[in-house]
């Protein structure tokens, strides 16, 4: 996914600072299956794409255009000018991708569907050929005795659903359930887990807020929520389209992009604060889709800028999930507040704060510990996945061709080691996607940026896997972090 604003940039464009709503009594988690150290028995581990940033082949096969393909072509928008026409081609290049996850010893990959390969209009008649690709690349995992989870939106909406509308009007929510049912219909005979919508959070902030991701607008505050309405809505018509569509029974969930309340000092009344932050500051996505209502807090910070929906939408986004998708990268500090409500208090983090590579990627790895325990306590998730985290680097060639990324390896080691921590306390915690498994197009930051574990030289496509993939493959082996 990456390439983001600062958490203070979105405050900006976000009612994410509500007061403190109706509280919610906290549970405690089933306890996986354990082994006799580090992670549980039958954990998965893997890596995360998503279609855009991988595949190129924009025009190939009646695959229609996207927003991204739209809002990439313009001038000024991407960082070093590139689009993902070409991208790493993956489109060509799944069956040697595959390779390098089986040699990694990944039991899982998470991927997107490009909505305009399978419906190049957003709606009507599908594109046989665009779900070939996905059928020829999940038989090959497979084959590879990899498990496929299946993300049915990474952003790359359709551009003539964009041109009627786009994620400010309902008719593209409709549209997402029925394109959601076709695909669970034809992939889920082999796919037995898919996640809905990626990222929320970022896709409606970045892209109708900010105005730095597609469709690069800036909505007033109402237009704004009312596309985070649609969105959590296309969620929840899509768990029931997937639901009724599929052949046999299907697991789903969304992966969402967590706002992650951590306590800067680990006391009970510091936690509670943070528990607080947690639920209100994700109110218009994960708390609305887990509790089947918006909080008094976020309805009262947005006033007359609040969504319109009835309550029918709301049992709808509520369709019941399977697990809960959670892509974790940066921390957010708090403290208890004193005074009246909120009763918790934001820190914000120093200059001299230490961030990775891209300067918003702050270090931050207790948020893989309180993430994934928040989404237990609050919402009583049973069953989750962390479905992305990882880091940029500088990735400099050596003089003997490889790469050689401590930095990454220090990111994960110690981000790991948190989620160990969490894992070995109870939270059901049952697999996690690293971000990513080769470097990409990344979004606004276009080529400059690299998440990869395997480095892309991006004219010749040539793989060669970074030192932190022989660091993840003696995680995975081990099954724990040393």
């Amino acid at each position: 996914m990456p390439a983001r604003l600062s958490r203070r940039d979105l405050a900006g464009a976000a009612v994410l600072t509500a007061a403190l709503g109706a509280t919610i009594a906290a549970t405690e988690a089933d306890a996986a299956p354990k082994s006799q150290s580090g992670f549980p028995d039958g954990f998965l581990w893997g890596t995360a794409t998503a279609a855009y940033q991988v595949e190129g082949a924009v025009h190939e096969d009646g695959r229609g255009p996207s927003i991204w393909d739209t809002f990439s072509h313009l001038p000024g928008k991407i960082r070093d000018g590139s689009t993902g026409d070409v991208s790493v081609d993956h489109y060509h290049r799944y069956k040697e991708d595959v390779a390098l996850m089986k040699a990694l010893g990944a039991t899982s990959y998470r991927f997107s569907i490009a909505w305009p390969r399978v419906f190049p209009d957003g709606t009507g008649t599908p594109n046989p050929k665009g779900l070939d690709f996905y059928d020829r690349l999940v038989d090959e995992l497979l084959k590879a005795g990899i498990k496929p989870f299946a993300t049915l939106y990474h952003w790359d909406l359709p551009q003539a659903l964009q041109d009627r509308g786009g994620w400010q009007s309902r008719d593209t929510a409709q549209a997402f359930g029925a394109y959601a049912g076709y695909v669970a219909n034809k992939l889920g005979d082999r796919v037995e887990n898919f996640f809905t919508l990626n990222e929320m959070l970022t896709f409606v902030e970045h892209g109708h807020a900010a105005g730095v991701f597609a469709p690069g607008l800036t909505l007033p505050p109402q237009g704004v929520n009312q596309v985070r309405h649609h969105a959590v809505l296309a969620h929840g018509l899509g768990v029931q389209a997937m639901r009724a569509s599929a052949r046999r029974p299907i697991r789903i969930g969304p992966a969402e992009n967590i706002t992650i309340g951590i306590p800067a000092v680990e006391t009970p009344e510091n936690i509670r604060a943070a528990e607080i932050a947690t639920r209100e500051f994700n109110a218009p996505y994960l708390t609305v889709m887990l509790e089947g209502r918006y909080t008094d807090a976020y309805l009262a910070a947005t006033g007359a800028d609040a969504p319109k929906f009835t309550a029918e939408d709301l049992k709808i986004i509520a369709s019941p999930v399977d697990f809960v998708g959670l892509n974790v990268y940066t921390p957010s500090f708090f403290v208890v507040a004193t005074d009246a409500a909120p009763h918790y208090r934001a820190l914000p983090l120093p200059s001299s704060y230490p961030h990775m590579a891209s300067p918003w990627l702050t270090i931050g790895p207790e948020a893989l510990y309180w993430a994934p325990r928040h989404a237990a306590t609050l919402w009583n998730a049973k069953e989750i996945y962390i479905t992305e985290n990882g880091t940029s680097s500088a990735d400099q060639l050596a003089e003997d061709g490889q790469i050689y990324d401590t930095d990454r390896i220090m990111y994960l080691r110690n981000y790991l080691t948190q989620l160990q921590r969490a894992t070995a306390e109870g939270v059901p915690v049952r697999g996690y996607f690293l971000w990513s498994l080769l470097d990409n197009f990344e979004w606004a930051d276009g080529y400059a940026t690299r998440f990869g574990l395997v480095h892309v030289d991006y004219t010749t496509q040539k793989r060669t896997p970074k030192l932190s993939a022989a660091f993840y493959r003696e995680v995975i082996a081990r099954n724990a972090v040393a």
